[in-house]
């Protein structure tokens, strides 16, 4: 499971750890995809990624991300630079450039288009 949240701006911000080949990927490959599952139809998100793994916004963007998935207010920055650290969390922000939306019932035999596309 991936955390992230959706910042003010519609950009998604990843938790991921710095030894992953998420993370190493992007810092060679800026263009990236995101599949967001919703029992059979899915969400896929392409756009393009800024690592961020440098203080201060490395734990204000990763507290937004913690509250996001916690549903309580976002940590104080400050306070989670040591955890941080010690779980090499870094963060990249992506910003949605095209959405794919598939909600296709595989079992359903019945043709018709079930994929639909969006751009930002």
């Amino acid at each position: 499971m991936v955390g992230y949240a959706v910042d003010d701006d519609g950009r998604l911000l990843i938790s991921v750890k710095s030894y992953t080949a998420k993370w190493k990927k992007s810092l060679r490959q800026t263009v990236v995809s995101l599949t967001v599952p919703d029992g059979r139809a899915h969400l896929v998100v392409y756009g393009k990624a800024e690592p961020s793994s440098s203080e201060p916004a490395r734990s204000v963007l990763t507290a937004q991300v913690f509250a996001a998935l916690s549903g309580a207010p976002a940590p104080e920055p400050s306070g989670i630079v040591e955890m941080l650290d010690d779980q090499q969390r870094t963060v990249l922000r992506v910003t949605p450039e095209k959405a794919l939306f598939d909600c296709q019932n595989r079992h359903d035999v019945s043709p018709g288009v079930t994929l639909r596309e969006t751009s930002r």
